[in-house]
């Protein structure tokens, strides 16, 4: 009897060895050039699905850290004076589609009868930046674990499918490259999503699009303000999305500092693979607990703001940019 315990241990230690390889393989090919944002995101969906995540348990704050690397690596890409460009031109489209997602996110939740804080992550995350704006205004609001798991999950789901669509979505529409940035920076929910779609599209447009998303990400702090007023919560933290004041100077750096143009784009190569591995944790993230738990009404809200928000700004980037 002993014995048999002890080749089932022995069995099990080598089957957490092997999947534990498998993930290491995968996680060494997406630092490659071989693969790409989409084809990441699918292989860490499939793991998340037949293999399961050996290290659930560090993947948010993994795929936070990764996302702020990257952001902050892609912008000694960029010149300041096309991303001050890109970002005036957006500013009119982020701020009513920002107010308006919101508000009808709102709605929505009562008319789905979903619970208040539920609905309210999904709105915001919608509204600025999917997982990073849940992560900032969730505290504010006092959301428990079940409730962020829920919204996360539903901009998540959402963001692995905009990732593969928007590209052919803009190919199809001969969209330029200004109005692609524009179009995914402000339909798609997260910030990785949005570089990875706009980065496979062109230059241009992940210059516009990162830029843009950005500056919609600064909105965390407004709205975290006035959430802890809508659900009286004043005693609470705001947390400030420093990273981005770190891609503004990557791009000074980049725009101003000569020596550094010689080697930005090691810099900027690094941070697309890091993106890439970024969204093959997300998918690793996806496991069917955490695609059951969603439910089918905060999907339901979270589909239709995705076509209001996509449908709306894809009609005034092809009427004004």
């Amino acid at each position: 009897m002993k014995n048999e315990n002890q080749t089932k241990k022995s069995i099990l230690d080598k089957t957490i060895t092997t999947r534990e390889v498998i993930f290491m393989f995968f996680v060494v090919l997406c630092l490659s050039p071989l693969i790409s944002p989409p084809i990441a995101l699918l292989m860490g969906l499939i793991i998340a699905q037949f293999i399961g995540h050996p290290y659930l348990n560090l993947n948010h704050k993994a795929t936070h850290i990764l996302l702020q690397v990257s952001v902050v690596g892609l912008g000694f890409g960029m010149n300041v004076n096309s991303a001050l460009k890109a970002g005036k031109e957006g500013i009119v489209l982020t701020i009513a589609s920002i107010i308006g997602t919101i508000l009808i996110g709102i709605f929505l939740g009562k008319i789905l009868k979903i619970e208040e804080k539920i609905s309210y992550l999904i709105a915001t995350g919608t509204a600025i930046c999917g997982g990073s704006a849940i992560a900032a205004i969730s505290p504010v609001i006092k959301a428990n674990e079940k409730q962020i798991s829920v919204a996360l999950g539903t901009i998540f789901i959402l963001n692995s499918i905009a990732l593969v669509a928007f590209p052919y979505i803009g190919h199809y529409l001969n969209l330029s490259e200004t109005q692609f940035g524009m179009w995914c920076a402000i339909a798609i929910h997260d910030t990785s999503s949005v570089v990875g779609a706009a980065g496979k599209y062109g230059s241009q447009a992940l210059e516009v699009a990162t830029t843009v998303k950005l500056a919609r990400a600064l909105w965390i702090i407004p709205i975290a303000f006035l959430s802890t007023f809508v659900f009286k919560n004043k005693d609470t933290k705001i947390k400030i999305p420093y990273f981005i004041g770190l891609f503004i100077l990557a791009m000074m750096a980049n725009t101003y500092l000569p020596f550094v143009q010689n080697f930005s784009h090691y810099i900027t190569g690094f941070a697309k693979a890091t993106l890439t591995l970024t969204l093959f944790l997300i998918g690793c993230g996806l496991s069917r607990k955490v695609l059951v738990s969603v439910g089918y009404k905060p999907l339901i809200e979270g589909i239709v703001l995705w076509i209001i928000i996509s449908f709306s700004t894809l009609w005034a980037v092809l009427t004004w940019v």
